[in-house]
Order: C-alpha cells, then structure tokens, then sequence
C-alpha cells in the first residue's frame, strides 16, 4: 500500500471535505458519506477543518446540521470560482449544470491542496444519491494556490474504488520508548506532536441542535437539580458585592474534617491545575497517563518539561509506584483515573510520596464513587499530598466553575498567591457551600450508587460484542472501549444520534480507543444498537 505523506495525523485541522449536493438532502446522509469517504482514505474525522460547498448551497439545511454537527464552518465557493478548478473525476452532466465537472472536489480543492479522496457518492438506490463529497488537504496557509495542479502526482482514491492507494492507517502513533521499564519518557516537543492535549469531551457535543446523545461529557444527567439552581438563582441578588468566599471555604473543610487553611476554593479543577504549574518551584514534573490532559497542558504551558509514566491496557491500566521516578517532585495522578475508569487503592497512591515531593491526587470522580473508599481527601498525614476536586460531574456545574484543592497549608498558601482577586464568584461559592451540606451528599451517594447499576448494564451489553474489548475494572461514570477502526465507528455512531470521546487525544492510548459515558437503561439499550450498527458497518 503506497503511503501518503499528507501530514501529522495529531496535528491541527487541514482536511477540507467538499460536497455537492441535492435539495433535501439530510444532515445523516452527509454525515453517513463524509464517514465513509474518511474511512476509505484512512483520515480522522478530527482532522476535518470545514465543509465546502456551491455558495447557492449554503443555506441548504441538512449540509448547515451536517456541518455544526461536525463542529465545522460551511463555506461557499461561486459557480465561477468551481468552474476555475481542474478536478480529475469530472462529469460533463455536472459541468453543463453548474460550470465544474465536481462540485465535490473542486470545493475540496478551491482553497488549495492535496486531494486525498477523490468524488464519491451515496450507494446506488441510497437516498437517491442527493449528496456526494471529497475531500482534500488543504494548503499550509489556508490560501488559494494553484488548484488546477493540486492533485496532480498524488495517489487519490475516487468514487470508492481504488485509484493508487491513500496508504496506511497514518494515524496510528509513532513507536515510543521506554522509562522504567513499565512506563514511557518523551520530550515536550514529541509528546506536543502526537497527543492534542486540549481537545476535551465538550468538542464532540458543542451542537447538540440534531438531538445527538451525549456519552462524549461525563457530566451527570439531569442535573444541576432544581434545589440547587434555587440556591444559585437567590445568590443573583448578592452580586453588587465582591465575592466572599469564607463561608463555603469552611463548608468545604467541615465536609472533610479538615482546617479551613487546607482548603482553596477555585474556578474548577483546571484552575488548580495552572496555579500548581506556575506557583510551585518544580523542576522534574511527572504526569501518570493515560489521564485527564489538562495538567499536563499546564505545565507545558508553563514551561515545565513533562514526563510521562504510561499505564498498559495489559495490566489493567493499573499503577505501578516503581514506575514513577524517583527523582521527580510532583507527580500528578487521577483517582478514578479519566478515561480508562480505574479506581486504584488509597495506599498505592500514597506510596508515591517522598520528602520533597507534591503528589497531587485528581479527585473529580470520587464523589461517583459510592462511600468514596479510595478517597484521600482529608487525609493529613501523607506528607506533600495535594488532592483535588471538583463539582461539575456530580451536579452539573460546568458552566459554574467550581473546584476546589486540599493540602498542607504551606501548598495552599503558595497556590492562592498565585490566584487573581474574588478568583470564583458568588453563584459558585453558593453552589459549593450547598453541595456541602448532608443531604446534597446523600443525594451524590445515592446518584453514585445507581450510575453503578446503570453501568453494570452498559458493561454487560459491551460483552455481546466479540469487536469490542472493554476496561472492565471500570469504577467511574464512564467505560474505556477498545475497537478496531475506533474513528470509524465513532462517525457512524454521530450519524446514529450517538456523540462518543475520542481516546486517542490521551497519552499512552492509540485511535482503537473511545471513552462512553454512563447513561440510563432505555439511553443504553438505544446506545448499543446503534453501536450493532455502526462496528457492522465500518467492519463491512
């Protein structure tokens, strides 16, 4: 199979997928094909900067859903504009239409490039073929260069058949070395260029208008509840004043049993995770992945060279402490870890610590864990330990921002200098303040206790599947799934109704990987069905 060297598979968005289409056509129909075409050209669907079209088609509804569904812009080219650009898989029909052999790939091509999938279109007898696409990659400056060439000398697959190859799965990440025998080392530049550390659930769903079903955002459903927006809503009348943030500070410590100067309230856990990065003296940072990416984001960001110790689907994902060094002085850990669900024992993570050394926990999913038995939040007696938590999961507060850290009061100390003034507002310091209280965590507990009932249930239907291997150590609100053709699987699944996280944006996980929230029964049954379909169809 000749391999085309289109570009990094984890770099930026430079595909280009140009469609031609009928009056009518639907949004599944464009989704459903743009799939196919990405698939027959070995192309993650992630990589899909836009969609482009005849400009006459651009208030065409399903091509306007197909597009946000994909969380792309539409851009329309003129007729005159098509018309200016050579395509290689023409139609003379079309050309007396509309002035361009191939709406498909001349808008593929208009802004320049390398066609990579030349026209294709629905089966025969399919929706009565009202859609057809190409795609191309798109030029390094996103500027027009000399589209009547573009495609030329290249391999390019067209209409589904071969026409040389588009080559390997390029996908599939570079060979990695080894740290410790159990775990891996790379630089900062090698591991920028393989993982995008900032693609995060919220990508998969930011339009949810054609009713696709979030499994892609571990938030709880149905929350916040209506007690909690209350207490939200009567904080409004508070807001001419400066945040004070004492009473939920306090209410944060009594639900640990721990002194209010061990607590810092903060806008989310992400925060906290840039206040580590910038506000302590570390030199040898090191992040145990497959995680959530955000800390290490942060101290890249801040100039920090990270280190990786990466845990191996062979082992269950699970932690080794030998495999941390031992010369680092701050290893960041995730309990229950996202995505791969594993919940591992208290001890373990507390044989990490060293004199000289902050260990720092990410707590975000305990509280979905019933009775929290792994928990080292309030803990006093580990010594650099830092633990960190979040309400957004639980009570749906994402858009609150609304975290806080746990840790010795020299730690905190140093963390809350390096915050702005009033850092979380007055909504979410009633939020957190009330989610302190008795009932609020009687109510996580008992939601936690039914997401493992509902998970039980996602995990037995997964084990129909002889294609799909899953992490069944699974203690959190989600489960990490292993399928070949993952990418594939999962644009079939959007145009099944179903949004699904990618895996592969984790460190130490390849494109077979997808992470599926924890839903409802009556969510799940539909989830798996559709899921029947979808490995069905890509394996066909």
């Amino acid at each position: 199979m000749t391999n085309l060297t289109f570009g990094g598979p984890f770099g930026p968005p430079d595909l280009t997928v140009g469609v031609g289409a009928r009056r009518g056509v639907t949004a599944d129909e464009v989704i459903a094909l743009v799939a196919d075409a990405l698939l027959d050209g070995g192309l993650r669907p992630a990589r899909v900067a836009r969609l482009a079209t005849l400009d006459a088609r651009t208030d065409e509804p399903g091509l306007v859903a197909a597009a946000a569904r994909l969380g792309v812009p539409l851009r329309g080219y003129a007729a005159e504009a098509l018309a200016a650009v050579e395509v290689p898989h023409g139609s003379e029909a079309v050309r007396a239409a509309v002035g361009t052999g191939s709406v498909a790939e001349a808008a593929a091509l208009a802004g320049g490039g390398v066609l990579l999938v030349g026209k294709r279109r629905a089966a025969a007898g399919t929706a009565t073929c009202a859609v057809a696409c190409a795609v191309a990659r798109s030029s390094a400056d996103g500027t027009s260069g000399d589209c009547s060439r573009a495609h030329r000398g290249q391999n390019v697959r067209a209409g589904g058949r071969q026409h040389g190859q588009a080559g390997p799965d390029a996908d599939a990440p570079s060979p990695q070395g080894t740290y410790g025998g159990s775990a891996v080392r790379r630089t900062a530049e090698q591991a920028v260029d393989a993982h995008d550390l900032r693609h995060h659930g919220d990508a998969e769903v930011l339009d949810l208008a054609d009713g696709l079903v979030d499994l892609a955002v571990n938030v709880r459903g149905g929350t916040p509840p209506a007690w909690l927006r209350d207490r939200i809503a009567a904080s409004l009348t508070g807001l001419a004043a400066y945040p004070d943030g004492r009473r939920a500070r306090a209410a944060v410590a009594a639900r640990h049993g721990v002194p209010v100067e061990r607590v810092l309230l903060t806008a989310g856990a992400a925060e906290a995770f840039v206040l580590l990065a910038r506000a302590l003296p570390v030199r040898r940072p090191v992040v145990v992945h497959p995680q959530f990416t955000e800390p290490e984001a942060a101290l890249r960001d801040a100039g920090h060279e990270v280190r990786r110790v990466l845990l191996r689907p062979e082992d269950g994902f699970r932690l080794d402490p030998d495999a941390v060094p031992d010369d680092a002085d701050l290893v960041v850990v995730g309990n229950p870890t996202n995505p791969t669900s594993v919940l591992h024992p208290a001890e373990t993570l507390a044989a990490l610590a060293r004199p000289g050394r902050v260990l720092v926990v990410d707590e975000a999913f305990m509280d979905a864990v019933p009775g929290e038995p792994e928990a080292l939040a309030g803990d006093v007696d580990v010594p650099g330990l830092v633990v960190l938590r979040s309400l957004t999961k639980t009570w749906g507060l994402a858009g609150l921002r609304v975290g806080y850290a746990l840790g010795e009061p020299r730690v905190i100390a140093a963390l809350e200098r390096a915050q702005p003034l009033w850092p979380v507002s007055t909504p979410a310091l009633a939020a957190a303040e009330a989610c302190m209280a008795p009932a609020a965590l009687a109510e996580a507990d008992a939601a936690a206790r039914s997401m493992c009932a509902h998970r039980a249930h996602l995990l037995a239907g997964l084990a129909e599947f002889d294609e799909v291997e899953v992490v069944r150590a699974a203690e959190g609100p989600f489960v990490l799934v292993r399928t070949a053709r993952a990418c594939a699987v999962r644009a079939r699944l959007r145009t099944y109704g179903f949004a699904v996280r990618r895996g592969d944006t984790f460190p130490g996980l390849d494109g077979e990987w997808l992470r599926l929230a924890v839903r409802d029964r009556a969510t799940t049954n539909r989830f798996l069905q559709a899921l029947d379909l979808a490995v069905t169809a890509t394996a066909a």
